[in-house]
């Protein structure tokens, strides 16, 4: 039983359980407002890479940079979740150089892609919430199992596909325009999606525990990386439905 998203395993809270913390244990409310926090970050720096680019910067060096760091500061933070009120923020940064830098080349070719984007993951999140806490969605061993399956599949499905890119091959329907890609897109978009549901139990259950306050940081750095991952790949569908219409 675990999550699709890495940094939320079954054994994440494991190990707090039946501990006592003083009353300094984490909340719902506060993994909210560390969520909260983190977004603010991203689209503090995700601003700035955007506005770089429009001011005609090459932003090639912002997104390489982002995208190497942030996985570092995602490893370290995985393996050492004490660190997660430091590296959390680090990451949430390092993440809005990508977003802003990816966000402002498609926005060039498809004017307002960017907004839609926006609009769809933060619709999706808080109609998933909704719909988690009204209980319309079981969070069972076998939904774990699935979804966990599904996303590890979209992962090696895309390291292959940058392996292979270095030495000129894609992969079928990854970057096609298609009606083919454009589905292949809508269900990596369902398959993100649903790790938010996972990612809301998770964090419920770290809660319940009792789990030391520090963790509501590492519940919002988890949330953040399946949040980044949903928006990207939802950008990467409304391009490849543009793309076509063209």
């Amino acid at each position: 039983m675990r999550s699709g998203n890495p940094s939320l395993t079954d054994k994440t809270f494991e190990s707090y359980t039946g501990h006592a913390y003083g009353g300094n244990t984490m909340t719902i409310q506060g993994t909210v407002n560390k969520t909260f926090i983190l977004l603010v970050l991203i689209v503090v720096s995700a601003v700035f890479t955007w506005s770089q680019y429009f001011a005609g910067e090459n932003v090639g060096l912002y997104i390489t940079v982002g995208v190497l760091g942030s996985l570092i500061v995602a490893l370290i933070t995985i393996f050492v979740k004490r660190l997660a009120p430091v590296l959390s923020p680090i990451y949430a940064i390092l993440e809005g150089f990508v977003i802003g830098g990816v966000s402002a080349m498609y926005e060039a070719q498809f004017q307002g892609i960017t907004f839609m984007a926006v609009s769809l993951t933060f619709s999706i999140l808080f109609g998933l919430l909704l719909v988690y806490k009204s209980g319309l969605i079981k969070v069972t061993h076998n939904f774990r199992l699935g979804v966990a399956a599904a996303t590890l599949g979209v992962f090696l499905t895309y390291l292959l596909s940058l392996i292979l890119g270095f030495f000129g091959i894609q992969v079928p329907l990854i970057h096609e325009t298609g009606t083919l890609g454009i589905i292949v897109s809508g269900v990596i978009v369902f398959i993100a999606a649903l790790n938010l549901v996972l990612d809301f139990d998770f964090i419920e259950r770290g809660a319940a525990v009792g789990a030391p306050k520090y963790m509501e940081w590492y519940g919002a750095f988890g949330l953040m990386i399946t949040l980044v991952w949903l928006y990207l790949e939802i950008l990467r569908l409304l391009y490849k439905i543009f793309a076509n219409r063209n």
